[in-house]
């Protein structure tokens, strides 16, 4: 296997496994709807300029914003550290809450047709692969 086939593969397994956390996000998001005071996250998209700070070609780990009211209550950061909070809302509720369901449900949306392609990507690198090898993919 050439180098680029690696890191295509291994770079379409990490673009899957960061629309996984994505859609775990908005799950919590959702399961939140209705409690006071909630406020929506989202996965930080790493930034180029993350990049070349932390060097060596990674991205930098961006920090959860913690309101006041969470921090007293006892809200800790979550040890990933690419959640942060959404400030693209439209509404935030009498409560408190910012979580729109409609809002959620497309983001949802987004990370499956993405998550769709990335699948699709990966199967056709693997049958590429195969057909390199002699071996038959339709087995």
């Amino acid at each position: 296997m050439s180098n680029s086939q690696g890191s295509l593969i291994s770079g379409l397994g990490q673009a899957m496994r960061q629309l996984y956390r994505q859609q775990q996000v908005i799950s919590q998001n959702v399961a939140n709807a209705d409690t006071p005071g909630y406020k929506a996250r989202e996965m930080a998209a790493p930034s180029f300029a993350g990049m070349v700070q932390s060097g060596g070609g990674k991205v930098g780990r961006p920090t959860v914003e913690l309101s006041e009211g969470m921090a007293r209550l006892g809200a800790k950061a979550p040890r990933s550290g690419a959640i942060v909070l959404d400030h693209d809302v439209t509404e935030t509720k009498p409560d408190g809450n910012n979580v729109t369901l409609e809002e959620q449900l497309l983001k949802l949306g987004n990370v499956q047709a993405d998550f769709a392609a990335m699948s699709n990507l990966y199967r056709k690198q693997m049958d590429l692969l195969k057909t390199a090898l002699g071996r038959n993919g339709s087995a």
